[in-house]
């Protein structure tokens, strides 16, 4: 079986002198790369096991990781941006051995071994020898830090033949091939990276990354893709959506792939013309994606969004309920997922988390995704909200991606999302923020649109309206960013 160093190589053999990182005046070859590699990797002590990486986005920090994982390695990122304090975490819990970063960075990596890659790590001419590759598929790859529901980061780890299957499934149904030149826009710490980086370089195809000056609008994101030739971008489905109000996107393009929330229709409807375009949907913890939908052709659904699709090759998926039992089409239920993709669970103290990980009596590990959704008639999965995406508003439950889902098709309501938060007797309120579409909106109408379809309690007590939805560096939206309209209890002379 494959490794991800492997595949590299293999890939580097037959296209020693294909253009594999392209940058602002820089482009480098699968060969060059390689040499890149080795360089790094010798520099490395002999035996390692989990090796931190705090880099900019460039040539150097690829060619790191590929140096980690060469040596049989597991590699942990995080943006130089992140806090301190969860940086420290997550270094810590992982357990790396020394952190890869740069002399820029040094300040907020106080207490660890650190070795740098903008001095003599890259800057060697000759090459006196070549370490050997490790070759074990079922080596931890990486440790992707997500959310918790506890309030703490989990480490998801990723095996060797996670990433390998992905970037097979990935081939298998978007051809990936050295015409291709896939952008690399999103942060390390999100698995969008993983795919941006390993299903281009493994399948042969360039990767180019744009510097944080072609990142500050899209304007000048696409005027990077133009200049560039970038074929296939892959990313959160708001990027789309700024995308969709261009008057024309880059000719180049010909592949976009939302992932990593869900994609509503009115994100896309002009995007369709000019390229293909899929929905996909898997959590990290599952690697990558577990199933892909192609929108171009495809139906919307009655809440605005898109199906997620069917499995990827070599994954399955099936809708269970409560107790395991596995639902005919159109009952709902949560969606689990088996295959190649499982990861191998999260690191660290987190034995109640694992329990997601569930062993079948055949041996296959399902992984429980906490995600609710259907199966359609034609087939294809239908994905509703988070199992956990409730609230009680009045004694009532109310699913608030349900609230957010009919707010999307209110008349001149361009973006919005719906947040559940607390009064001051902990009974929970919904906030809508609303990006109008144009200065003609009155909450007093689209209040009015919402009562068609949804009950009074359902209905957001508050509505802000915002320029624009603010991103995290994930680039979901923001909650600590939205501004908190504060709700006092029931007043009480008593």
């Amino acid at each position: 079986m494959d490794t991800i160093y492997s595949f590299f190589q293999n890939i580097v053999a037959a296209y020693t002198n294909q253009p594999a990182i392209i940058e602002n005046g820089r482009t480098m070859t699968f060969g060059e790369l390689s040499d890149m590699v080795d360089m790094i990797a010798c520099s490395f002590p002999k035996e390692i096991h989990s090796i931190g990486i705090v880099m900019r986005h460039r040539a150097e920090m690829i060619a790191s990781i590929l140096a980690v994982l060469k040596c049989g390695a597991r590699y942990v990122p995080a943006e130089p941006d992140f806090p301190t304090g969860r940086i420290h975490s997550m270094m810590e819990e992982a357990k790396v051995d020394f952190i890869l970063t740069e002399h820029a960075f040094t300040h907020k990596l106080d207490g660890f071994p650190l070795r740098y890659t903008d001095c003599e790590i890259c800057g060697a001419e000759t090459l006196a020898w070549k370490r050997n590759a490790i070759a074990d598929p079922e080596r931890p790859a990486y440790v992707l830090y997500t959310s918790g529901t506890t309030g703490r980061p989990k480490g998801v780890c990723v095996t060797n033949r996670n990433v390998c299957h992905y970037v097979r499934a990935f081939a298998n149904e978007f051809h990936p091939g050295p015409d291709d030149v896939m952008l690399q826009y999103s942060v390390c710490s999100f698995d969008i990276f993983v795919e941006e980086v390993f299903t281009s370089l493994l399948n042969g195809a360039a990767l180019a990354i744009p510097s944080d000056e072609d990142k500050a609008s899209t304007y000048s994101l696409m005027d990077f893709v133009e200049k560039h030739h970038v074929t296939i971008i892959s990313g959160f489905p708001y990027l789309l959506a700024e995308m969709n109000h261009l008057m024309k996107i880059p000719s180049s393009l010909r592949l976009l792939i939302s992932g990593g929330d869900v994609l509503r229709g009115v994100y896309v409807d002009h995007l369709l013309g000019q390229a293909e375009v899929y929905n996909t949907y898997g959590p990290s913890e599952t690697t990558v994606c577990a199933s892909y939908y192609r929108c171009n052709g495809g139906t919307v659904l009655e809440d605005g969004t898109y199906p997620i699709g069917r499995p990827v090759k070599g994954a399955k998926i099936r809708i269970l309920d409560q107790c395991g039992k596995e639902l005919t089409d159109g009952e709902i239920g949560e969606i689990c997922i088996y295959g190649d993709g499982v990861s191998a669970g999260y690191i660290g103290d987190h034995d109640e988390e694992n329990k997601a990980f569930e062993k079948q009596q055949n041996g296959i590990i399902m992984y429980r995704s906490g995600d609710m959704g259907y199966i359609l008639p034609d087939g294809n999965i239908a994905f509703l909200h988070r199992k956990d995406n409730q609230v009680m508003i009045y004694g009532k439950r109310v699913e608030v991606s349900e609230v957010e889902s009919r707010l999307y098709q209110c008349r001149n309501v361009q973006q919005a999302i719906v947040r559940a938060f607390t009064d001051e007797e902990g009974l929970s309120y919904m906030t809508a923020y609303v990006v109008p579409s144009g200065d003609k909106l009155k909450v007093s109408e689209v209040k009015k649109e919402l009562s068609e379809n949804l009950t009074s309690f359902m209905i957001p007590e508050f509505f802000v309206e915002m320029p624009h939805i603010p991103l995290n560096v994930n680039g979901k939206p923001d909650v600590s960013k939205l501004p908190v309209v504060m709700k006092a209890g029931r007043y009480n002379e008593n």
